[in-house]
């Protein structure tokens, strides 16, 4: 049986009169890399501050590795690393010391476990040799390893990343991919990214969920979404078709 870790059960979220997610319900499973599709403004970034619980539903239920987010917001949270959007740390400072004051919001560690993790996950973004260098003078890609190395600290069994690939270049792009890959492989982490860069997420990903509108259109694994390309095997023309069939 599937390990589910991600549950979103009939959420809806209003603003005013407003409908941004409209009786929402998805499953991600373990060891998915799975990719969140839908125009824009179409309710992803807000589903995903609902899962983290950034903002509140209006209404509906919301799962993280079994444990309700309402229930217990502490234990579900701690399931959880995720950047949404960009990344945000403290430039004049070095990227080991941004993280390092981020491992002390977690109290339940001990201060030398702290350390430890902070030399743990640079290792495993390949910055050690970039750690004792301000923020202020990365690139976007290294920002966004930073931010992947970050979301590590509390040691989750999900990463949550919102447009992670950004304002990449190729290289970054690569980069990120098989950060990802060796995540998923070496620590056993499930994905969930939301992005609208289609061929990336064709590369890595093995399910796909897909909104417009507030509502979830279609979700299933790759090769069930490719089937809808037609011909040309292009995510973008699948994701074109799933959309216009709405």
């Amino acid at each position: 049986m599937l390990n589910m870790k991600i549950e979103v059960k009939n959420v809806t979220k209003k603003i005013g009169k407003r409908n941004i997610l409209n009786d929402v319900s998805l499953e991600v499973y373990e060891g998915d890399i799975c990719g969140f599709v839908g125009p824009n403004g179409a309710g992803k970034t807000t589903l995903i501050r609902v899962i983290t619980n950034l903002i509140s539903a209006t209404s509906g239920e919301v799962n993280i590795a079994g444990i309700n987010v309402k229930a217990d917001r502490k234990a579900a949270l701690m399931k959880i690393g995720a950047i949404v959007e960009e990344p945000i740390f403290f430039p004049y400072m070095t990227g080991r010391q941004n993280l390092r004051n981020l491992a002390m919001l977690n109290p339940d560690m001990p201060k030398e476990e702290q350390r430890n993790k902070v030399e743990e996950v640079l290792k495993i973004v390949d910055m050690e040799d970039r750690g004792d260098d301000k923020v202020k003078t990365y690139s976007l890609g290294m920002k966004q390893r930073l931010g992947i190395a970050q979301a590590l600290l509390n040691n989750p069994e999900i990463v949550i990343l919102d447009e992670p690939a950004n304002g990449l270049d190729p290289i970054g792009m690569r980069d990120l991919r098989q950060l990802i890959i060796k995540l998923r492989k070496d620590q056993n982490i499930t994905f969930f990214i939301s992005s609208h860069l289609l061929d990336e997420l064709q590369q890595i990903c093995n399910r796909f969920i897909a909104i417009n509108k507030g509502k979830i259109i279609w979700q299933g694994s790759k090769e069930e979404l490719l089937e809808k390309t037609g011909d040309s095997g292009r995510l973008e023309d699948a994701f074109i078709n799933v959309i216009s069939g709405c």
